[in-house]
């Protein structure tokens, strides 16, 4: 069994959110007192640190980080213990009017009903449900980050306010490395590393979040999506194509205009009839399963498509490729009996683990988003159906032995799900294949199929998406490596460089020789210094370089230079491409010149 990445343990996060969200209110406080005028609203932790979001007369940046760090740590090392105080909304009301606070007087409007809390640590108080360190000497180890823009409720009719974000850890070796892995990040950023390595852009006069794939990052999305229909098609898949855009009437019958409409765009008028870009594939797969009538001899039926779909995402939330507004989803839906649902997740699983292996993600965290039962309204279906699919899902995991988490209230609006979480190199988690059980929407669109004894049942249906999108994935590879593709992604794998203009003929013949041999190689014929050349290979990334001075023409050999620096002198052509086709073939993650 390929091992999961084990989570944190409820209690360990629970400890650690608390000083997270207790750094946040000592922050709240260091800024009121070194910038008079600034109104506080919210304060929570999030994963790896904390923020608070402040509207303030004074514009805040980096630069105010060192004194507001200082005060922090003045407050901390103050001992005052964060002490909780149910109060009457009347006097919670009149507190936080007297102090001119108008975000905590509108949050308290929405609480209506519910117990009324404030948190005080030495003279802050706070409107807060709890979640604390006993005291404030817990805060030790912190760190502030950025600063960002933030809509009042993520609102952007409301007033934009600024987020100051930061970071806790329990101990200075774990803050040290948290802020060591943030450094490597940057480094990795996909949006710098896209542009300088030419892979894709956003272009301000299209949009935000639309993608442009230039040529090495085209070519790279061919050989993911190539790889993906293959081996679809070996597991059984049946490959469909379906139109962008529908009649609003398809996505009021599956629900989405009633579950998803805030992140629809909004209707085309065409011939006085209303459409939708489509925001899934769902709808459309359900069609082409509707289009005639089913036999159980017929199921599974597995339809994949990678289908391009629309989401109105905030221009605020947008991020390279990884947050986008147009994406293309490697989707599949399969439609199934009830005896085979079980088999078919499991199915599912094992594809996703082949797509960690094959792009050389060793670690993973498996999540069960189930639905939250004090919130009916939320989701579709009766909760006999969410029980059922939700055993199903956990009963395909404890069978592979797979460690996996349950997480309330974040399934679908329509089914439980599997979602896993990959680990990357410099071990960041990233959301990625969902495994989605559904048993709303056949029913809303009365499929059914004609069973063994002539009744007609309707069949059960699973959504699946291993790469989660193209785009996504694309991001997400690019962080992993850092922009040094394995041999069999890289969009370029072989530079061949003139040391002289004599050698010209020689580098285009070779090139011609590799490319005919499956390798995917071009010639750097420029009259620059080779050690120019080669600098400038390794700033492209390229796998392997080739240089052809007189002697290896007139020797008939190679001088190979490898991305890591490491050369070989005298290198056969016949070994050199046997080599390298071998370590393309293989899908291997690092160079196997061993192999040559």
């Amino acid at each position: 069994m390929n091992a999961a990445a084990k989570a944190e343990s409820p209690a360990s996060q629970q400890s650690l959110d608390a000083l997270r969200h207790s750094c946040a209110h000592v922050m709240a406080q260091a800024v009121q007192e070194l910038f008079p005028g600034t109104k506080i609203t919210i304060g929570p932790a999030i994963d790896n640190g904390f923020y608070y979001d402040f509207d303030s007369p004074h514009r805040f940046t980096e630069e105010d980080f060192p004194a507001i760090e200082k005060r922090m740590r003045q407050i901390a090392e103050g001992n005052h213990p964060f002490v909780g105080k149910e109060i009457s909304p009347e006097e919670s009301r009149k507190y936080w009017e007297s102090r001119g606070e108008p975000y905590k007087v509108e949050i308290l409007d929405g609480l209506k009903g519910q117990t009324i809390t404030h948190y005080t640590h030495g003279t802050f108080t706070d409107l807060c449900r709890g979640g604390h360190c006993e005291n404030t000497r817990a805060i030790r180890h912190f760190k502030l980050l950025s600063v960002a823009g933030a809509y009042w409720r993520g609102d952007e009719k409301n007033p934009m306010l600024q987020r100051l974000y930061g970071t806790a850890w329990p101990s200075k070796q774990e803050l040290d490395a948290y802020l060591k892995m943030l450094d490597e990040a940057k480094a990795r950023d996909h949006r710098k590393l896209g542009a300088a390595l030419d892979l894709f852009s956003v272009q301000d006069l299209a949009g935000p979040g639309l993608i442009f794939w230039h040529p090495k990052g085209a070519r790279m999305r061919l050989i993911m999506e190539d790889w993906l229909k293959t081996e679809a098609l070996r597991r059984g898949y049946d490959l469909v194509n379906t139109p962008h855009i529908a009649n609003v009437e398809l996505w009021n019958t599956s629900g989405h205009r009633s579950f998803y409409k805030d992140n629809m765009f909004s209707e085309i008028e065409v011939e006085k009839a209303d459409y939708q870009l489509k925001p899934m594939n769902c709808p459309f797969h359900i069609l082409i399963y509707k289009n005639r009538l089913r036999s159980y001899r017929d199921l599974p039926l597995r339809l994949a498509e990678l289908g391009t779909v629309y989401r109105y995402e905030r221009s605020g939330v947008l991020h390279g490729l990884l947050r986008v507004r147009g994406f293309t989803q490697d989707d599949a839906h399969i439609f199934c009996a009830p005896e085979q649902i079980e088999a078919e997740v499991d199915g599912c699983v094992d594809f996703a683990l082949e797509v960690f292996k094959t792009f050389g993600f060793s670690r993973y965290v498996m999540e069960v988003s189930t639905w939250d039962a004090a919130k009916p309204g939320d989701y579709s279906g009766a909760a006999e159906d969410w029980e059922r699919a939700q055993k199903a899902l956990e009963s395909v995991l404890s069978k592979r032995g797979i460690e996996y988490s349950l997480i309330k209230g974040e399934a679908a609006f329509y089914g439980p799900k599997i979602d896993v979480k990959l680990i990357d190199a410099i071990g960041r988690p990233w959301q990625l294949s969902t495994v989605q059980f559904d048993f709303n929407l056949p029913q809303k669109f009365g499929l059914e199929y004609v069973a063994a004894d002539g009744s007609h049942r309707r069949p059960l249906m699973v959504h699946r998406a291993l790469y989660g999108s193209i785009e996504r994935f694309f991001g997400i590879l690019i962080e992993h490596y850092a922009g040094s593709f394995p041999l069999w992604l890289a969009p370029l794998q072989v530079k061949v460089m003139s040391l002289t203009d004599e050698q010209a003929p020689a580098v285009r013949d070779l090139v011609g020789r590799l490319s005919r041999a499956g390798l995917r190689a071009a010639a750097d014929l420029r009259p620059e210094k080779i050690n120019a050349k080669i600098r400038d290979a390794q700033l492209e990334k390229i796998p392997y370089m080739v240089v052809l001075g007189p002697r290896d023409v007139a020797a008939g050999v190679l001088s190979v230079r490898l991305r890591d620096g490491r050369q070989f002198q005298g290198v056969k052509e016949e070994s050199f491409v046997n080599a390298l086709s071998r370590e393309q073939d293989l899908k291997r993650t690092a160079p196997s010149w061993e192999d040559a």
